[in-house]
Order: structure tokens, then sequence, then C-alpha cells
């Protein structure tokens, strides 16, 4: 178990997501809780995947057998119905101390709520839940009751809570907590080896993660058509990188796919690149996938929106990727400017330094303390 002296209070929590999903959500989900030594002790769920289940799971992590996931309507209400009638017959009332909830919308929240009606409860927000709640009705309603039923809610940034009130406009500012997601502590002081290399005139520029619409890959794509002397590779899930296939004709840029790689793979492509990019158009939870590259010694060119402009702090390079001249202009420095990709590697891995995982782990279990 995880060495904070608050590591006993057992937690109960799920995400309504099939095991194998992307996502930094996920990836900080099974950090924290799973794995021979969870950070948390935890009886943590997530989903059977409906095709494909994956041939290994992380240790502690438990799945359940739900389909019908809807968001909406009738529909939604009998998916979580369901799913809390699966978390009661899958966990024993006496041996959760808390719950924490994943999410302040979705499936998971309510049905853990509905399971465990009796237990103190922590939300954790990760972003895409206030997106959903500002778009969708039910959400929204959701939303404000779990935040209602929620002793605490936990933000990894101030910009988390500045969107959050508006959503939830009764919830007092005292209730709501500040930890900042980490990464894990050993890539922080053993990241993968970065050979040394010139540019020779070529950037090589890499986008990692999922390629939703907030995510801002086609605003990138775009802006790539008038840049001179750039490669760029995509790491993205296949489905989502083949849906992109009429934007990447239309702006005649043909990266490099690499599939959606697994994390410590990822970590190894991190050293082959000059640039990750990060042109996400609304707001970012934390930004994980950036402070894991910065760990690596890859610079991060971003869009500084809420959120990650307050977790990089200006140790990447700000950027506006829908001004297609001046992001050129910004790539170019990139490629000429003497030393500035060294001076943001050194930058970076400092800023990385201020997020290891550990401490969101003892804030958490500090945090739960209060209600033992």
């Amino acid at each position: 178990m995880s060495s904070s002296p608050h590591a006993s209070i057992p937690v109960a929590t799920a995400l309504d997501l099939p095991a194998g999903s992307p996502g930094g959500s996920v990836e900080l989900f099974l950090d924290l809780y799973t794995g021979p030594t969870p950070r948390i002790q935890a009886h943590a769920f997530m989903l059977t995947p409906p095709t494909n289940p994956p041939r290994t799971l992380k240790p502690g992590l438990q799945l359940l057998s739900v389909d019908g996931k809807s968001t909406d309507g009738a529909a939604y209400h009998a998916y979580v119905a369901k799913l809390s009638a699966a978390l009661a017959a899958a966990v024993k009332t006496a041996d959760i101390g808390m719950v924490h909830l994943q999410h302040l919308t979705y499936g998971a929240a309510p049905a853990l709520i509905r399971a465990l009606p009796r237990h103190p409860r922590i939300a954790l927000v990760h972003g895409t839940d206030l997106l959903v709640a500002a778009a969708n009705r039910t959400q929204a309603r959701v939303l404000r009751e779990t935040v209602n039923a929620a002793r605490q809610i936990v933000v990894p940034t101030a910009a988390m809570a500045d969107r959050l009130l508006p959503l939830a406009p009764t919830t007092a500012r005292a209730r709501i907590v500040q930890i900042p997601w980490g990464i894990p502590e050993g890539l922080i002081t053993n990241p993968p080896p970065r050979p040394a290399r010139t540019l020779h005139g070529r950037l090589r520029m890499l986008y990692a993660g999922r390629l939703t619409g907030e995510k801002g890959a086609e605003q990138l794509l775009r802006a790539l058509a008038l840049a001179q002397g750039v490669e760029v590779s995509i790491a993205a899930p296949p489905a989502e990188y083949r849906a992109l296939a009429p934007q990447l004709r239309h702006a005649r840029v043909r990266p490099h796919y690499l599939g959606w790689l697994p994390r410590r793979q990822l970590w190894q492509v991190f050293a082959d690149h000059d640039v990750l990019a990060m042109p996400s158009t609304t707001l970012e939870a934390m930004g994980l996938v950036a402070l894991e590259a910065q760990a690596c010694g890859l610079p991060v060119l971003y869009q500084p929106v809420p959120g990650l402009n307050e977790t990089l702090r200006g140790t990447g390079l700000p950027t506006d990727f829908a001004n297609a001249t001046g992001l050129a202009r910004d790539l170019a420095r990139l490629q000429t400017s003497p030393g500035l990709l060294d001076a943001l590697r050194e930058s970076g891995r400092r800023n990385a330094a201020r997020y290891p995982l550990g401490a969101t782990a003892d804030a958490l279990n500090t945090l739960g303390q209060q209600y033992a």
C-alpha cells in the first residue's frame, strides 16, 4: 500500500469506462487506485469492454459487466440503475471507509451514491464532466446533485473551480479543494534516455492524445498546412484517427501515425521528437501528457487554455494554433533560435518535478482522514 500515514481508509471508486480506454483520467485512476502497491487502498471498478477484453488487468482493478451506457433520457436512468445494482453486489458496505466519485457527471458517480448511500464522499473533477454538463441538461443536473452529495470537491487547478462554479452556483468555495494531479516519480527521476541530435532543418512534432473536438487536432492540421520543415507524428486511438482522414486530406498533411501507444512506449517516443503539440481549444483539467513529456525532456508547444496554462506556468512555448501565420513563426523560432529548445527542456524538467504522483495520493488520503 501507499506509504502515506492515512492510507488505511479503504475507498470505493469507479470509472464507467471500459477497461483499456484511452485518456489521462484513466491513467491517473489506475496510478492511484490499482497496482501491486496502490497509492490509495481501494475497491476500484471499470466496465468490461464489449469486445476485445484486455488480456491482463492492473492488480486491484475489478470489472463490471453493465451495458447500455447513455448520458440522457430514460436510457441514462436505466443505465445508472443497472450500474448501481452491480456496484452494490460487488462491494461489502463494511469494507468501505469512504467513496471517491470520479467525475461529477456520467454514470459512476450517481451509481456509487445509490450503492453506498451512507458513506462520506469526495468528488474529483476531471474536466470532461464540466464540458458535458455545459452541453447536456441531464448531465448538468447530475453534476449539481453530485456536488451536493459530496463533502468536498477536488479540482487539480484553480481554473477548474472557476469552470465549476457557474454550473453549480450555490457551491461554497470552501468545499472546493485544489490538489494537483501527479505523474509517476520514476519518470521524473529516471526518464528514458534522450539521444542528442541536431534539427538539420526538420522539426519533429508529436501530437499524443484523444482526437475529440476540444483537443484541437483539426485546428493544428489546418495551421500546419502553412508551416515549413515540420514532420508530424500522431499517437491516438485508431478509430479517432480514421475519423480524422477527411481533415488530413483537406489540409494536405501526411503525418506518421503511431497508433495508440502503451504509456511506457509513449515515453520512449517522446525521446524521438523535438516538440509536443497541445492545441486544446477549451480547457485542460491538468494536462498530464504535457507533464510526462516535460519529464522526458520534450518541450511543449501549447494553446494557453485554462488549466494547461496554469500547469505549465510558462515553461513551454505558448502559441495560438488558430493563427496559422503566428504558429508558423513560432515553429520557425524553435528551428532557428539557438538554445531555445534546450532552455525549454530544462524548464520543462523542473516544472514536471513539481508534480509527483505521491503528493497527489498523500493529499487525497489526508483529506479522506477527516471523515474516517
